[in-house]
């Protein structure tokens, strides 16, 4: 079976509330899913990140959030926040710069005054998520990135979410144990979240991040710090970690195809420095390195690099749009099993396969990430071995079986100016 997917294209919850203010609406957006004989269209939608709408009281319109800061008297702590806060609609064009036409959609990095986006969801229903099986499974896509500069990142990943979160159960970790038994220091809740695919709501990562306003239904107002160097952003206590498969981070010069296995299953609300990052970054349930096939300069194709870089410079002042047609072929197994992820670029007709790798201490056959080339770069870069000790291909493999939700987001990168994808 295939997943043809789409084009894509880029240029520079227990009392959570649901506002009615502005109109909620999801933007189609086409898919296919083939099996021998075709690819019947698949009548799927997008729905827009709850990080990046409105959200405001749900007796009128007074923001809860406003900039980078929490309103005190409607947010005093996460339970209350979340009853009294609504989250709204949203203008997807005028506000966001996201537009989408059949199977394609389109990307505005900065729209007046809103900047970055992570708005794609791939929805089935009003109120459910697209779930993709990827083992054993291809999935294609097309995407132009001719319009993106180095310094930002247009990414396609994949998110063990769930896929609605009705009654969903909740692991919570902290940095000192909850409840300590033989098996686990962790404690499981049933708390009633309502469906918040449609707003939405639900993103977890491998990086745990802890800029997610509302995590399971409550506000991550405990601990807030508006962030130094982003306007819009800070951190909370809380994180929302869960297994991530980046399959496209990239723009105009650079990619980075990167696995991310957890522990555990699902949406973990981690707590403070059991987040990981910072001076405990392998402190967390996820791999924050991940095994990173990145471009071609990263993998030592250093000349091959500088050409397609002055192509690609050339089709840019030219105004020729020369969008790449990525296909990734994933051929996975369970447990301890090989496990191969293989990828080829098509563009213009032309197919473009993965290049073999050229670093000291790894061996010049490696073009595709396997337990082989993870052993190996780690010991060639002389890296934390985390994505192992997080449960490597199984855990990862795992994930993918189970079915991941599938994220389309264009970023910028306030803590690392993206130096670890472009430089």
């Amino acid at each position: 079976m295939r997943a043809s997917l789409l084009a894509f294209s880029l240029n520079s919850a227990a009392g959570q509330q649901a506002g009615t203010l502005q109109t909620k609406n999801h933007p189609s957006l086409t898919s296919q899913k083939c099996r021998q004989g075709g690819c019947p269209q698949v009548n799927t939608t997008i729905v827009l990140d709850a990080n990046w709408r409105w959200t405001h009281s749900t007796s009128g319109s007074t923001n809860c959030y406003t900039g980078n800061t929490w309103q005190a008297t409607l947010c005093p702590d996460g339970k209350t926040c979340a009853a009294n806060c609504a989250l709204d609609g949203a203008d997807y064009t005028g506000t966001y710069g996201v537009t989408t036409s059949g199977n394609s959609l389109t990307l505005q990095f900065v729209t007046q005054s809103n900047v970055g986006a992570r708005l794609g969801y791939l929805m089935a229903d009003d109120t459910t998520y697209q779930m993709f099986n990827l083992l054993n499974q291809e999935f294609w896509f097309d995407v132009d990135m001719s319009n993106l500069p180095c310094g930002l990142n247009g990414a396609l990943y994949f998110s063990a979410m769930a896929r609605t979160a009705a009654w969903m159960p909740m692991v919570v970790c902290a940095s000192t144990p909850l409840i300590s038994t033989r098996r686990s220091t962790a404690r499981l809740l049933r708390l009633p979240v309502p469906p918040r695919s449609r707003y939405g709501r639900g993103i977890c990562d491998s990086q745990c991040p802890r800029d997610i306003k509302f995590i399971n239904g409550e506000a991550n107002v405990q601990g807030w710090q508006p962030s130094p160097n982003d306007t819009n952003a800070g951190t909370g206590n809380y994180g929302a970690c869960c297994n991530k498969m980046d399959v496209w981070e990239a723009n105009s010069i650079s990619t980075a195809y990167t696995p991310h296995p957890c522990t555990q299953r699902g949406l973990v609300r981690c707590s403070g420095t059991a987040c990981g990052g910072g001076s405990n970054r392998y402190g967390s349930i996820c791999d924050h390195d991940g095994l990173g096939f990145q471009n071609l300069f990263g993998m030592g194709r250093t000349r091959v690099r500088a050409r397609v870089g002055r192509v690609k410079q050339f089709n840019r002042s030219s105004r020729v749009v020369e969008p790449i047609s990525w296909t990734k072929q994933t051929t996975l197994h369970l447990g301890n099993l090989p496990w191969k992820s293989a990828d080829c670029n098509v563009q213009n007709g032309r197919v473009i396969q993965n290049s073999k790798v050229n670093i000291p201490g790894m061996p010049s056959t490696m073009d595709s990430v396997t337990t082989e080339f993870c052993n190996a770069q780690k010991t060639a870069f002389n890296d934390t071995f985390s994505f192992q000790q997080k449960g490597g291909m199984a855990n990862m493999s795992e994930a993918l079986r189970r079915g991941m939700v599938l994220v389309l987001s264009i970023w910028d990168d306030h803590a690392a100016n993206m130096l670890w994808l472009d430089s």
